[in-house]
């Protein structure tokens, strides 16, 4: 990793909406549980629901948010790329920029939620984590960007969907019978555990063949990039991205009535869903911003989405909220049920003056 000055002209809407998901990462979920601890009531319970997944079927707010994530990465491509490729740098020296990332996110991955560093075979896992599903979407979206037209990346997309959906439905799993979208039936589920092994996450997440979920994801980021810089009008650029999003949501719902969207598999009709959502978010972040120009409000989001990587492994590795603990404990006898709550805001805000820091002073960290 190197720490870089930013570069001008960025798409502001893009960055502030890479905040608000890292946000939702690293103190939403958190605030609303805790919140639900001390309140305890129908309202509060509902919306701690909201930041937890489901236990398969169906979908939470809370699921948006790894999706968005790639979906963020995909929007970049277009213009961090088409800068290489105009500027005539070579192939090898952009796959090396490629694996260089690839290999960092796996690692940092490692680190986050692999058990890296606890230094114990019996606890390592090889893949299991939001960056590592990045570095997967990101490497095989960026080789399709590169070699292909943007007919065929269409055609990639829907690739990858279809045949996803066909390895989730058509193979048997040793067994367990003809492969279904349930728990340890899926083929899917089946060659992680054959391939990992005992470095498998012992959950019920795909990893492996969810890589073409994960690239598909990923290359609605890229049309959605495309769009935002094509020479279209803003505003027109605003109404393509929420009526494509629409659509994205709608095709997504109705082909989950035959093949449901579960976020643990990352289903085809999730893939849709998910990216439909995406589309409408950055419509609406895209138009506030850069349409209407109203841009104060994002300035925190700003702050965060401009190191979202950083964000997102200080905060699992590091315990903000303990930190807090030892600065705010007097307050424990006065928040009784809602000092969880409390410690959880001091240690956000603890983790926010480091990234506020860095901003100040241009420290960007770049993977």
């Amino acid at each position: 990793m190197n720490a870089t000055l930013a570069k001008p002209n960025r798409i502001l809407s893009i960055d502030a909406l890479r905040g608000f998901d890292m946000l939702l990462i690293i103190f939403a979920d958190r605030f609303f549980i805790s919140l639900n601890n001390g309140a305890g009531t129908s309202f509060t319970e509902s919306l701690a629901n909201q930041f937890d997944h489901p236990e398969w079927f169906g979908s939470t707010f809370y699921d948006i948010i790894m999706p968005l994530f790639l979906f963020v990465v995909g929007a970049v491509i277009p213009f961090s790329l088409s800068k290489r490729m105009q500027e005539n740098t070579s192939t090898a020296s952009i796959y090396r920029k490629l694996i260089k990332r690839f290999i960092i996110l796996f690692i940092l991955g490692w680190i986050v939620q692999g058990n890296l560093l606890a230094l114990d075979t019996a606890q390592f896992q090889v893949f299991s984590n939001t960056l590592q599903a990045i570095a997967v979407g990101y490497l095989f979206a960026c080789i399709a960007y590169i070699h292909l037209s943007r007919k065929w990346l269409y055609i990639v997309f829907a690739l990858c969907l279809i045949i996803y959906a066909l390895i989730l439905t058509v193979p048997y799993v040793p067994g367990a019978g003809k492969s279904v979208l349930l728990p340890d039936r899926n083929f899917a589920l089946y060659v992680d555990h054959l391939v990992f092994g005992k470095f498998d996450d012992g959950l019920q997440y795909t990893w492996l063949l969810t890589g073409f979920g994960f690239t598909a994801t990923t290359l609605s980021g890229v049309f959605a990039g495309e769009l935002i810089k094509s020479k279209h009008p803003r505003k027109k650029v605003v109404l393509y991205l929420f009526v494509y999003g629409i659509v994205g949501l709608v095709l997504g719902l109705i082909w989950g009535i035959w093949h449901p969207i579960v976020k643990k598999l990352w289903t085809s009709s999730f893939v849709l869903a998910s990216s439909g959502v995406c589309y409408i978010l950055l419509a609406l972040f895209y138009w506030i911003i850069d349409v209407k120009g109203k841009i104060k409000w994002a300035f925190p989001l700003k702050v965060i989405g401009m190191n979202a990587i950083t964000a997102y492994v200080l905060s699992h590795v590091i315990d903000f909220p303990r930190i807090a603990d030892f600065l705010l404990f007097g307050l424990e006898q006065y928040t009784v049920a809602y000092y969880g709550m409390i410690t959880t805001v001091g240690g956000f805000g603890l983790l926010y003056l480091l990234l506020w820091y860095m901003y100040k002073n241009k420290t960007f960290i770049k993977v």
